[in-house]
């Protein structure tokens, strides 16, 4: 006969929850990214976020899993006074751009520092997205070099086929964890 141990079963470590904020200019593909990442489905069909939608997903990393509460914050600059009080509590950052137009680059870089002078330094990491619409890309190789040699995470994603998806959002996994 097996003997099994006796006592209350071992202590279940708590799920770490983690929120991410998304931010960047209207249409550059934020909610495809989330829906990409947490359902593994992409649409053409353009939705505008009204507000902030919250997606959540439980994911593996060394530290255990990790519940990341996605907060995917509407891009409109009307939106602004509201969009710093639903980042409150942000543990990373993704700032999303257009790679078909440059301007929405600026804008995103223009939100994370206004964001950060409102919230102090919350760890962020640049997704330029839209890579698959390749003649279409127009965000210069050397703009994008000179932002990684500031010490800058960016990833040319596609929310479409799912380019860098995965490896965006383990990143801010990792960061939202290492500013515990």
């Amino acid at each position: 006969a097996r003997h099994l141990p006796r006592g209350p079963p071992p202590a279940r470590r708590p799920m770490i929850q983690k929120k991410i904020g998304l931010i960047g200019a209207p249409a550059v593909g934020k909610t495809s990214l989330v829906r990409r990442y947490v359902e593994g489905q992409f649409s053409d069909e353009y939705l505008t976020t009204i507000g902030v939608a919250i997606s959540r997903k439980v994911v593996a990393t060394d530290a255990g899993e990790v519940s990341l509460v996605v907060w995917d914050v509407n891009g409109d600059d009307d939106f602004a006074p509201i969009r710093t009080s639903y980042l409150l509590g942000a543990s990373a950052v993704l700032l999303v751009a257009d790679g078909t137009r440059p301007a929405t680059l600026d804008h995103a870089l223009t939100l994370y520092a206004d964001l950060s002078d409102a919230l102090g330094a919350v760890p962020a990491v640049l997704a330029v997205n839209k890579r698959d619409l390749g003649e279409a890309w127009a965000v210069e190789d050397a703009r994008l070099d000179a932002l990684r040699a500031e010490g800058r995470t960016v990833l040319e994603t596609s929310a479409k086929n799912g380019d860098a998806v995965e490896a965006a959002f383990a990143e801010l996994a990792a960061r939202a964890l290492g500013a515990a």
